[in-house]
Formats: C-alpha cells, sequence, structure tokens
C-alpha cells in the first residue's frame, strides 16, 4: 500500500511551459490601454494571479478601475489571444506527460490551476491526457484562486466524490512552481513539491517540502517517502 493517497498538479508551469505565452497574451492585449506589465513585474508580481486578479492589480497599480464590462473584455481578448500562441507549438514541459502516465496507474489525480478550465481542457484533450484525470478545477471554478486555498480543496473533495473514498490531505501531494500556488496547498493541509521551471530553487525552498528540477525527476517513490514523514 502507497503511503501516498493522491497528487494535485497545477497546470502552467508544471505541466505545461505557457507561463511565457500568458505574459504575452497579456502584454499584447495591454498595449495601447496604458497598462502594461513588463517581463520583471509579471514574475515578480503577478504570475499568481488569475486573469481577474491580474487585469484588477495591473489597473491599480497604474490608478485606475476597471468597469466590469471593460473587465470582462480584457479577460476575453486575452483568452483569444493565448490560445492562439499555444496553438504555434508543443506546450508541455518534457517528462510531463510520462510523470502523469505513470502517476495515473498509481494514485488518483487532479488539477487545481489558476488558468481558465476550457484552456486547460484544450492542452489535456489535444495531448491525449485528459482522461487520465479525475477533476479539473480551473479559477473560474472557485469564488478565490491562489494564494486562497479553494483551488485544492475543491480539487481535493472531487477526487474523494470521483473515487467514493476519504483521504487524508496529508498523504496527498500538490506539485506547483510558485510561492503562490504553495501557500495554496499549505492552506488546504497538503503536502508540498515544488518545480524549477518557473523559479530557483532557493526561492521555492522555504516554502516546499520537496524541490525538485521538474516532473521528469520526480518519482512516486519521492512523494511516498514525503507522505511517510
Amino acid at each position: 500500500m502507497r503511503a501516498l493517497h493522491a497528487v494535485i498538479l497545477d497546470f502552467d508551469g508544471v505541466i505545461a511551459n505557457s507561463e511565457g505565452l500568458h505574459l504575452r497574451a497579456y502584454q499584447d492585449v495591454l498595449a495601447g490601454t496604458g497598462m502594461s506589465i513588463s517581463d520583471q513585474a509579471y514574475f515578480e508580481r503577478y504570475l499568481g494571479f488569475d486573469d481577474v486578479g491580474v487585469f484588477r492589480a495591473v489597473a491599480a497599480d497604474t490608478g485606475r478601475t476597471l468597469a466590469d464590462d471593460a473587465l470582462a473584455g480584457l479577460i476575453a481578448a486575452k483568452g483569444r489571444r493565448y490560445e492562439a500562441l499555444a496553438s504555434e507549438g508543443e506546450i508541455l514541459f518534457p517528462g510531463a506527460a510520462d510523470f502523469i502516465r505513470r502517476a495515473a496507474g498509481a494514485v488518483p489525480l487532479a488539477i487545481a490551476s489558476g488558468a481558465l478550465t476550457h484552456e486547460i481542457e484544450d492542452v489535456l484533450r489535444h495531448t491525449g491526457l485528459r482522461d487520465l484525470l479525475l477533476a479539473v478545477v480551473g479559477a473560474d471554478q472557485t469564488a478565490q484562486s491562489k494564494p486562497a486555498p479553494d483551488p485544492y480543496l475543491e480539487a481535493f473533495a472531487r477526487i474523494e466524490a470521483a473515487t467514493g473514498r476519504r483521504l487524508d490531505p496529508r498523504r496527498t501531494v500538490a506539485v506547483e512552481d510558485s510561492r503562490w500556488g504553495l501557500e495554496s496547498a499549505r492552506a488546504a493541509g497538503l503536502r508540498t513539491v515544488a518545480v524549477t521551471n518557473t523559479y530557483a530553487a532557493d526561492a521555492l525552498a522555504p516554502h516546499a517540502e520537496l524541490v525538485v528540477s521538474g516532473l521528469a525527476a520526480l518519482q512516486l517513490d519521492d512523494l511516498d517517502r514525503l507522505c511517510e514523514s
């Protein structure tokens, strides 16, 4: 019997090499609006937000307030631009699909992400991975996004519902690429693993119980040992 009960994965920055695509989409949509996001500001301040949070934070940082219709227009335009960029090439990190296939044969898997559900679902279907996941929780499915615990709490609840089993959150591992996501997972009571696809190990280590270079380097035995500790 494995000590590990389940794995919940972030999407952008863990499975999909898409943080740069999101940044480019934000920058393209904001061009000409009087608002902008620099590369440095995105990774230091905005990456942990969903689309609503990013646009509201950028507006606030420039002394503006976005009306609901303006915010909705920016989100829709950003979604279209992101999908256009994503369709231009391979989006998964090396080894991510292999990890998901291996892990799905051993424990229940789900996704808890700040991306929109349809963006995640499109990639998973295109890569043949969707049926391996019991739940996909996007930013549009919870009242609050990361760093609030809502996405992980919802994903955990859906795994329990799908399996018909009571699971132990301390034997459920969240895999994240940012401190905001790790804060969300910890607040939900889960064990935490960080991958260094987006931030360096020394920036993530204070927030995670285990740091690895990516899903290609992560073994289920590592997660068993973490859950046994």
